[in-house]
């Protein structure tokens, strides 16, 4: 599976993590940044990864800042991209199951290393399950605002 990855100031030492957990567990990322603990906006990063799921639909997104808040926020600005904040294992397999979710988001300052790890291995093992949920992904597509 291959993941574009980004966060902001706040999420820098979990992306860096992250990175390295997903291309320990035999994936291909994309860093998408930022490097350094300086200050920067989030939004911006969102943009980054969005656009590249977008571009790259087999792909998926992670997204990290202090809260995982704002990131998904952003993220869901995009049509065709329906992000999730997960806490745990459990939301991250429904989002995936359920939602058809192609971004996660998580805080730093939410979850540790260890959750982060059972939150990623559980969106990988996901996947969409279809059926009843069909409907209802496809009404979250169609929504214009």
């Amino acid at each position: 599976m291959k993941f574009y990855v980004a966060t902001d100031h706040a999420g820098i030492d979990l992306k860096d993590i992250t990175v390295e957990m997903l291309r320990a567990k035999g994936h291909e990322v994309e860093d998408l940044g930022p490097y350094t603990k300086e200050r920067v906006d989030y939004p911006d990063y969102a943009v980054k990864v969005c656009d590249n799921v977008l571009k790259d639909p087999a792909a998926q997104g992670v997204l990290i800042c202090g809260s995982g808040i704002g990131m998904s926020m952003a993220a869901n600005r995009f049509h065709g991209i329906r992000a999730a904040l997960c806490h745990d294992a459990y939301t991250a397999t429904v989002a995936r199951g359920h939602n058809d979710a192609n971004v996660l988001c998580f805080g730093e300052r939410i979850v540790g290393v260890g959750v982060a790890e059972s939150i990623l291995d559980a969106w990988i093992a996901g996947s969409f399950e279809g059926g009843r949920h069909c409907g209802r992904v496809d009404k979250i597509e169609a929504i214009e605002g």
